[in-house]
């Protein structure tokens, strides 16, 4: 849900700097807005993942 909002505020911004900026430039400022949802995602779900292997090892029996 969190991606999906993220992805939802930079299609609406990048379609705002389609009008604003005509032409390449605003093609390449939308871009840049969707790639950035690629990384805020990227980031997130490999928090998820680092959380998730922080909890095995500490649900691990002790040797």
């Amino acid at each position: 849900m969190i991606i999906f909002a993220l992805a939802l505020g930079a299609v609406e911004r990048g379609k705002a700097y389609l009008v604003e900026f005509p032409g390449m430039g605003g093609v390449l400022l939308f871009l840049a807005c969707t790639g950035a949802v690629f990384l805020g995602g990227a980031k997130i779900l490999d928090c998820v993942r680092l959380e998730n292997e922080q909890r095995a090892g500490e649900d691990a029996p002790a040797k």
